[in-house]
């Protein structure tokens, strides 16, 4: 479609200045406000004439109708006028030449381009908190921010994402307190993150009545920044029970990560970024806490060290900055976190800017809503959590027992269940904007029909059992021309590609990619249900569709694959 609206700007551009040689518009500037008609019977794109109103002096109909008339030429389609809208259809010759041909020629490749060749691209996202269990909560930074990767990756960037482990803090306070008086490392050994969290939530209820138990944790964690031996033994094992747990979880979503440096390894990266603040005279001691005063910018003050002298969240942000701008050169640094953080980031932004450092645009807070299930809302230490790797056994069982009713004698039943199970939610989860709130419903993601993950992997493995029979039969996927209008659609679904990636990457937006899943898939059924494939009436027919057959399952693996899904090619 790029390609398309490319050449139909230079017709367009090439009209107009034979009437108005002084026209200022670039070939760019008209393709870039080339329009979708509403009803495709209408044409595949359309250019409004209301712009050229004023400098033709003439009523956009009769615009639109002069031009239509001196682009009557076009080689690779039609132009009519609607109105005030000059409107251009793709020729079946375009559509079964030049795009199923681009689709064949680029292959996995289709709809990438080298825009980001030779820039890198740092991506923060997951970053658990070590000791807290991964809830349906964390899904939406991890597989966000991972499809976000595989996108820039896709388009050229050199990426590198970054589980930045919430590993430090107040926190782990609370947990050597809650160990000492309340657990035991044979139980947490056997048990895992399970057993933490028991006592992290029994640390809350019992600081509930006990209030100094908070100072005893304050206390422990200025210990474990000060260098105590013997907490920092405990905290390390903190981490690698956690790991062992979230890495279960990495693995049935397909994510692996190039570095895990969490929050504690920048301790001892944050006393120069400190130092850098006092010097400029940016810091100032409120009430004996150190400050950036952000009143000027329309916000509350930046915390950088409390009055006992420990880090926060903003000074560990800054130093971990300064840090990759140094390792990686990045071109952008992308933070996925929950919208409730936006202000942390608008305020830290801000403080890298006045420290000076001109990269501070580089930095780009990516922020997606809450999520629900079943309109439960989630909160750790009051232990209303729905873990995820809960969610995925339940949904991985589901989805066994449909198959053992609808395929018994399917092969790898186990491998083919966790991959719609799993993909099931994470297809549910990028659905919608990423920014609005989610309430999810297992059996809802859970259906073969409608906008869900188990429809779009059961028409991919549809293709593919087409395919298989194709082969059979010796059917070659090659030549043709369009002959049903179902080809025809199918055929401009697989053409939007290329623009949906440049969208998704533009607008840090995944959900573009999943809802072009949805649209693919229907137009492929569509095109199945009204044309037969390997029984077509002659061998042109059914070596054309076969062909289009392998073009829409290799988009479909391609699209899927960057929504972090997998595709089983029998379900």
């Amino acid at each position: 479609m790029q390609y398309f609206k490319k050449k139909t700007a230079e017709k367009i551009l090439e009209a107009i200045t034979s009437v108005t040689p002084d026209v200022s518009f670039t070939a760019d500037e008209i393709a870039g406000m080339l329009e979708y008609p509403p009803d495709q019977t209408m044409g595949d794109v359309a250019f409004p004439c209301f712009r050229l109103s004023k400098i033709l002096r003439s009523a956009p109909p009769k615009i639109a109708a002069d031009l239509a008339e001196k682009t009557s030429d076009f080689e690779f389609g039609t132009a009519s006028a609607v109105g005030g809208y000059l409107n251009f259809k793709m020729s079946s010759d375009y559509l079964a030449g030049h795009v199923l041909g681009e689709i064949e020629e680029k292959g996995e490749k289709y709809g990438s381009s080298d825009i980001g060749k030779g820039k890198s691209v740092v991506l923060d996202y997951s970053s658990p908190n070590i000791c807290k269990p991964f809830h349906i909560g964390h899904l939406g930074t991890t597989v966000i921010g991972h499809s976000l990767k595989l996108l820039h990756e896709f388009v050229g960037y050199d990426c590198t994402g970054i589980n930045y482990l919430g590993d430090w803090g107040t926190q782990f306070g609370k947990q050597i307190v809650a160990f000492r008086k309340w657990g035991d490392r044979e139980t947490i050994e056997k048990g895992g993150i399970d057993e933490l969290v028991k006592i992290y939530v029994k640390f809350h209820e019992e600081a509930e009545k006990d209030p100094s138990l908070n100072n005893q944790a304050r206390a422990e964690f200025h210990k474990l920044e000060e260098g105590d031996e013997e907490n920092l033994e405990l905290w390390r094992w903190f981490v690698s029970v956690s790991l062992a747990e979230y890495n279960r979880t990495y693995k049935q979503l397909g994510i692996e990560f190039d570095s895990y440096k969490g929050e504690s390894f920048y301790t001892d990266k944050m006393p120069a970024q400190v130092q850098k603040l006092r010097e400029s005279g940016l810091m100032k001691i409120d009430d004996g806490a150190s400050i950036v005063d952000l009143s000027e910018y329309n916000m509350p003050p930046c915390l950088i060290l409390k009055k006992d002298g420990s880090t926060l969240y903003p000074t560990r942000d800054i130093a971990a900055a300064v840090y990759r701008k140094q390792t990686y050169d990045f071109e952008k640094c992308i933070y996925v976190t929950s919208s409730a953080q936006s202000l942390h980031f608008a305020q830290w932004f801000k403080v890298v800017e006045l420290m000076g450092y001109d990269w501070f645009d580089k930095l780009v807070h990516v922020p997606y809503g809450t999520v629900s299930v079943d309109g439960a809302k989630l909160a750790t230490r009051t232990g209303n959590v729905v873990l995820l790797k809960d969610l995925f056994r339940q949904s991985i069982e589901k989805v066994e027992e449909i198959m053992r009713e609808k395929n018994p004698d399917l092969d790898n039943k186990e491998d083919v269940a966790e991959a719609v199970g799993v993909g099931a939610i994470v297809f549910n989860y990028l659905f919608n904007s990423r920014i609005k709130d989610i309430n999810f419903t297992l059996d809802q993601a859970l259906s073969f029909e409608g906008s869900t993950g188990p429809y779009a992997q059961y028409t991919y493995a549809r293709t593919c059992s087409i395919l298989e029979k194709a082969k059979d039969a010796g059917i070659e996927a090659v030549g043709g021309v369009c002959t049903h209008e179902s080809e025809e659609a199918l055929l401009k679904t697989l053409s939007r590609f290329p623009e949906k990636i440049e969208a998704a990457i533009n607008e840090y937006e995944p959900s573009n990619i999943t809802r072009y899943i949805i649209d693919v898939c229907t137009a492929f059924n569509r095109f199945y249900r009204d044309c037969p494939i390997v029984t077509a009436e002659n061998d042109d027919m059914k070596k054309f569709r076969v062909r289009l057959t392998k073009a829409a399952g290799g988009v479909l693996k391609t699209a899927l694959h960057l929504i972090c899904m997998r595709t089983p090619e029998k379900i």
